[in-house]
C-alpha cells in the first residue's frame, strides 16, 4: 500500500481541522442537554453511581427500586465511560468526545470511498462529511446518532476491508460496528442485516459462496454475543424476552397506550405534529388548535376529539378509557380512508423526514416557513432545506455512477425507508443514519462532475503546449 502524499496529508489535514472547528462552534453555541439525554444520562449516573440500569432517582433504603429497559445499553455504557473518566454528568467532555468519534467516523467513510472507488471521490467524501453540518450538530447532544453514523461509516469500511483482507481482524471490526449499532438503537440491526447478507452476495465469486456463508455466519453470531446478557437481565427482571427495546420505548409495568399510537398514525404527517401533539404526551397539555384539519373527517370527529384531549388535560395522563376512546376514532377514520392512513400519510412521513430541512436541532422556530414571524430564522431553514436536497440529488446522480457495493448501498437505505413508513411520529434525525452513504453517493457525483472535467482542461492545456509537428 502506497504512503500518502503530503498533498493528501494537507488535504485530510485541513478537512479536518473545518470539521473540527465547526463541531466545537455548534458545542459552545447550541449544545442541548434535555428529553432524551436526560433520560440517557440518568440512566447512565444510576448504572455507573448505584449499580442499577434505571432512569429513575427513586431510592428506598439506600438503592434505586425503578429498573429499566426502555433503552438499549450502548449509549449509556458511553456515557458511563466519560462520566467515569471526565466527571460525572459533564456532558461537555462527551461532546468533545463525540466531535473525535465523529471526525474519526468521517475518515473511516473516506477510507470505504478510496476502496471502492478513487482517491479523488475520497477527498470529495472526507470533505463532505466533516463539513456536513447535518452530522456535526448531533456532536453537540446526549444522544445516540453520532455514534450510530459513526458505526455506520465503520461498518461500510469494515465490510470493504473484508472482501479486499479476508482476515480475522477485518471481520471482528465488521461484527463490532454492526453489534454496536444495534446496542444503540434497535434499528441499528438493520446494519447487521444488510452487511451479513452482502457479504455473502458479493463475496461468493471472490470468497466462494461456501466461505462467505460461513464468515457471514461468524460475523451475525459474533455481533448477537452483547445481547445474550441483555436479554437475560430483562427476562430475569422483567420476566420478559426483550432482546432490544420495547417499539413505544415503555416498561413491561407501564400503561400502553396503543389507541393513541394509533388514532396519531391517521393524520400525522410532519414534525411540528411530533412535537406539538406526540411529544405532550405523557405530562403535556394537548391544544386541539394545534391539529391540522386533516385530523378530523367531520364535525362529529371534531367533537369527539376534542372531549377526549379535554378528559385527558385534567390531568395529563391517558388511562385506558382514554386511550380506547382514540382506539375507536382511529378505527373509524381507517375504514373511512384506508388508503389515506395505509400509504398516503406513509409516504408524507418518509417524505417530510427526508426533505425536511434539518433545522430541528437548531434554535429555529418549529414553524419556520411562517416568514413574517421570523425572517432571518425562515431564510436560514430553507437554506437548510435547499442544503439537504443537493445532497440528495448529487447522491441520486452519484448512484447511477454504480460504484462497487451500490446494491448494499442502496438496499441499506431502502430497508431503514421501509422501516420508517411504519412509523408515526416522523423525525428528521431518524434519517441521518441514512445519510454517510448519501454523502458516499455524493462524493462519487462530485468525483465524476468536477474532477473529471479538470482532468479534461489539463490534458487540453498539456496538449496546446506541444510543439506543432514538423511540415
Amino acid at each position: 500500500m502506497s504512503l500518502p502524499t503530503r498533498r493528501t496529508l494537507t488535504l485530510v489535514l485541513l478537512a479536518l481541522g473545518a470539521g473540527a472547528a465547526m463541531r466545537i462552534w455548534f458545542i459552545h453555541a447550541l449544545a442541548q442537554v434535555n428529553g432524551d439525554g436526560l433520560v440517557y444520562g440518568a440512566i447512565a449516573a444510576n448504572w455507573l453511581t448505584r449499580g442499577v440500569y434505571g432512569y429513575e432517582p427513586a431510592v428506598v433504603g439506600g438503592r434505586v427500586i425503578a429498573p429499566t429497559l426502555i433503552r438499549l445499553p450502548g449509549y449509556p455504557l458511553f456515557l458511563a465511560v466519560c462520566f467515569r473518566i471526565f466527571g460525572l454528568r459533564n456532558y461537555r467532555a462527551v461532546f468533545y468526545v463525540q466531535a473525535l468519534v465523529d471526525l474519526a467516523g468521517c475518515l473511516f467513510l473516506a477510507g470505504f470511498v478510496r476502496r471502492i472507488h478513487s482517491r479523488r471521490a475520497a477527498a470529495a467524501a472526507l470533505l463532505l462529511a466533516t463539513l456536513c453540518p447535518f452530522t456535526a450538530n448531533y456532536v453537540a447532544m446526549p444522544l445516540t446518532e453520532t455514534l450510530s453514523v459513526f458505526c455506520v461509516a465503520l461498518g461500510f469500511y469494515a465490510f470493504a476491508l473484508v472482501l479486499e483482507r479476508p482476515r480475522w481482524p477485518a471481520l471482528l471490526l465488521l461484527a463490532l460496528a454492526c453489534s454496536y449499532a444495534a446496542l444503540l438503537r434497535p434499528d441499528g440491526a438493520l446494519l447487521g442485516v444488510t452487511l451479513f447478507a452482502a457479504l455473502a452476495v458479493y463475496g461468493r465469486r471472490s470468497l466462494g459462496l461456501s466461505r462467505a456463508l460461513r464468515m457471514a455466519a461468524v460475523a451475525g453470531l459474533i455481533s448477537l454475543l452483547p445481547f445474550v446478557p441483555w436479554a437475560y437481565r430483562n427476562w430475569r427482571d422483567f420476566h420478559v424476552f426483550q432482546p432490544l427495546a420495547p417499539r413505544y420505548a415503555t416498561d413491561p409495568n407501564e400503561l400502553s397506550t396503543p389507541g393513541f399510537e394509533r388514532w396519531t398514525k391517521t393524520w400525522m404527517a410532519d414534525f411540528a405534529s411530533t412535537y406539538e401533539i406526540y411529544w405532550n404526551v405523557p405530562g403535556g397539555p394537548l391544544n386541539i388548535d394545534a391539529l391540522p384539519p386533516r385530523a378530523f373527517d367531520n364535525s362529529s370527529q371534531y367533537v369527539q376529539t376534542k372531549q377526549l384531549f379535554s378528559a385527558y388535560n385534567l390531568r395529563q395522563r391517558l388511562n385506558r378509557t382514554i386511550d380506547d376512546g382514540f382506539d375507536v376514532l382511529a378505527s373509524a377514520r381507517i375504514r373511512a380512508h384506508p388508503l389515506r392512513y395505509y400509504a398516503e400519510l406513509p409516504v408524507v412521513r418518509l417524505s417530510d423526514m427526508w426533505l425536511r430541512p434539518r433545522v430541528e436541532m437548531l434554535n429555529i422556530e418549529l414553524r419556520w416557513w411562517q416568514y413574517s414571524l421570523h425572517p432571518s430564522e425562515t431564510c436560514i431553514a430553507l437554506a437548510y432545506g435547499a442544503l439537504n436536497l443537493l445532497y440528495l440529488i448529487a447522491a441520486t446522480a452519484g448512484a447511477f455512477f454504480r460504484p462497487r457495493f451500490a446494491g448494499a448501498m442502496v438496499g441499506y437505505l431502502a430497508i431503514r425507508s421501509a422501516l420508517l413508513l411504519t412509523l408515526e411520529a416522523p423525525e428528521p434525525r431518524y434519517t441521518l443514519e441514512g445519510l454517510p452513504l448519501v454523502l458516499v453517493f455524493a462524493s462519487v457525483f462530485a468525483s465524476a462532475a468536477f474532477f473529471a472535467k479538470s482532468d479534461r482542461t489539463r490534458g487540453k492545456l498539456a496538449h496546446s503546449d506541444r510543439p506543432p509537428p514538423p511540415a
